[in-house]
């Protein structure tokens, strides 16, 4: 990572799961943060912010919501580069253009034309999703991989009720639509589930997905998911802003799984743990499938093993009480 000494750079919803541990780097890497936040004053969504290594020197904490107009102007006025990783992410959804589509469409257009009116931005890193990729109803099997060429099928996703699948697609061809039109130079960094330690005290969706599996689930779900760890896909967000060549998307995988792979690794760290013994149903295992690396590792990134990324899961959910064993 080059030396961000000088450079103001901003991330959106900078509370959350990846975007905190892009500020920690940020600032490891001597850049002036602007990190906006929809309440600066809970303490739940900033303390673990303000007591990283260089924040009380260069971390500066802004109020701003994704469906108010605007509202990202002062942040984003003055900054190199934007990070915008704020989208929400959960699965029990009631009403999903409220709660994730318009948040995730209207909020990247929203920070999006901030940055259009701000010429001091060089470059736009977006947090899309393997949700935006992968998702379209073409076979996923041991033989095929998906690469940066695919692109979810909204419509497709519509049917089969994937809400969280939709709001990132979505968003994701606004995103590529608006910085053509207004000449924006962006990126897009497509993660799947990311596992890894916390720096937020509260529980993410995906921490929670192995928190599940470790409490005392009686079975384990039938799905297959591609997962990588977060500091992986922070690096990759800076590597996206440093490196100038970057452009297009980036896939995040570093291994796909099914759950029943999860369970077996967990078993092997945590003999001791009782663990789901067997699938929710009886189908056979939805099949593995590959994801390209390639242009993941042009960008300099080594994936973190899976079993180490489990590990550090577990070890941080103990640490923050999250469970006891």
């Amino acid at each position: 990572m080059s030396s961000g000494a000088g450079k103001i750079v901003c991330v959106t919803g900078a509370s959350g799961y990846i975007a905190s541990w892009l500020v920690k780097f940020l600032l490891q890497g001597g850049y002036t943060v602007r990190a906006s936040v929809r309440d600066p004053n809970d303490p739940k969504k900033t303390n673990h912010l303000r007591i990283l290594d260089g924040a009380k020197e260069r971390l500066h904490l802004f109020k701003a919501n994704l469906l108010e107009e605007g509202s990202f102007n002062s942040a984003i006025e003055g900054c190199e580069c934007v990070f915008h990783t704020a989208s929400p992410f959960y699965h029990d959804v009631k009403d999903p253009q409220a709660e994730l589509l318009d948040p995730a469409v209207k909020g990247t257009l929203n920070v999006l034309n901030s940055c259009a009116k701000a010429p001091s931005v060089k470059r736009v890193v977006l947090t899309s999703s393997i949700a935006a990729v992968a998702y379209n109803g073409r076979p996923r099997t041991p033989d095929v991989v998906v690469d940066e060429t695919w692109f979810s099928d909204p419509e497709f996703c519509k049917q089969g009720q994937q809400w969280y699948v939709v709001s990132k697609t979505l968003a994701e061809e606004a995103a590529w639509k608006f910085a053509k039109e207004k000449g924006i130079d962006l990126v897009a960094i497509n993660p799947s589930m990311v596992i890894g330690p916390l720096l937020q005290p509260t529980l993410n969706t995906s921490a929670d997905v192995i928190l599940k599996v470790i409490n005392g689930a009686q079975v384990f779900p039938n799905l297959t998911f591609g997962w990588v760890d977060v500091k992986d896909v922070a690096k990759a967000h800076i590597q996206a802003y440093e490196i100038p060549s970057a452009s297009g998307r980036y896939c995040m995988v570093g291994r796909v799984a099914h759950y029943s792979e999860v369970v077996k690794t967990l078993r092997e760290l945590y003999p001791s743990l009782q663990l789901p013994e067997k699938c929710a149903d009886d189908k056979p295992f939805m099949p593995t499938y590959q994801v390209s690396k390639e242009r993941a590792k042009s960008l300099g990134i080594e994936f973190t093993p899976f079993e180490v990324s489990i590990k550090e899961t577990v070890e941080s959910l103990k640490e923050k009480g999250f469970v006891s064993f």
